[in-house]
């Protein structure tokens, strides 16, 4: 049985709807080396981001992603806090991030340390938070994955192997991305447990087919950040290609950022139910296909077994 670990607990696909891939309540894109890197407190975060979170609730959302991972602010502690506070239940990650934002404890680790710090993670976890982190999230360079990168996501495509827990990566780059699975592949995982995030920035379709045809995830997160016709229209062609069974929607959006003012101020969660959602309708994209694309792609791309 599959089960998504959330911030409140395991949950079947039965006590889910829509659920949102790719968002973040909490980030710092400062690198872990600078002053006051990810420190904010939880109660400020919560009455800045509390509202974001009601609002989409109200929508009819029922689960959110957390994408931010170590190396820019991950804070289980800080999503616990507005999950419990709201009721909605958030998916958290563990891993890393590519550099230059990858701490000197990373770096000076060795790949099974990381591997044991992951399953430790996904099988216990995050940092005495009580939060069991979810799945996977790391990250690549838009030219290349650096040694350093790639010892990360060897680690992850064992930790992944061993859990059942998807590996997304913040990869721009086609190219990079068919490196990334074969170096999971190399090391006994497999390339249907992995999400290519931020597919859009690829401008290349055949290196979406070259992906999707390895057996990967798709995600197109630039919901309301971009004008609706042009994601619909990537949408579209995607499930022409017949690539609708693994692609993930969302928005990449949130967040309390504390390098700002009182966190900054918040992009909502809002668009994609109160405006993409009605465009997809109006272009023609039937309810069988949107409850795939919103409810059950993204239960199934991040569930994994849960041991009775």
């Amino acid at each position: 049985m599959k089960q998504l670990i959330t911030t409140l607990g395991p949950l079947k696909r039965e006590e889910l709807g829509l659920i949102l891939p790719h968002e973040h309540i909490f980030v710092d894109l400062r690198t872990p080396d600078q002053p006051g890197y990810a420190e904010a407190d939880i109660d400020d975060v919560v009455r800045l981001m509390a509202p974001q979170i009601e609002a989409i609730k109200a929508q009819g959302v029922t689960a959110l992603v957390e994408c931010s991972t170590g190396g820019v602010g991950r804070r289980a502690d800080a999503d616990l806090a507005v999950s419990q506070a709201t009721g909605l239940p958030i998916v958290v990650p563990t891993g890393n991030y590519r550099e230059p934002w990858i701490p000197d404890w990373v770096r000076d680790a060795s790949e099974s340390q990381v591997e044991r710090w992951m399953l430790e993670e996904l099988t216990g976890e995050i940092e005495g938070t009580g939060v069991q982190a979810g799945w996977i999230k790391i990250s690549a360079g838009d030219d290349g994955i650096t040694p350093l990168e790639a010892r990360i996501l060897r680690a992850a495509a064992r930790a992944a192997a061993q859990t059942g827990a998807i590996i997304g990566s913040h990869t721009i780059k086609g190219r990079v991305v068919l490196d990334q699975l074969e170096i999971i592949e190399n090391e006994g995982g497999s390339s249907s447990r992995f999400i290519s995030i931020h597919t859009q920035e690829e401008k290349d379709f055949g290196l979406h087919r070259e992906v999707f045809a390895r057996g990967a995830w798709l995600e197109f997160d630039h919901i309301g950040r971009v004008p609706d016709e042009e994601v619909v229209a990537l949408v579209l062609r995607a499930l022409d290609a017949g690539q609708g069974e693994r692609l993930l929607l969302s928005h990449d959006r949130g967040w309390y950022d504390p390098a700002q003012p009182g966190g900054g101020r918040p992009q909502p969660y809002t668009h994609l139910v109160a405006s993409f959602l009605p465009a997809l309708r109006q272009a023609g994209v039937d309810e069988p296909t949107i409850t795939r694309l919103t409810h059950d792609n993204p239960f199934e791309a991040f569930a994994r077994p849960v041991s009775s």
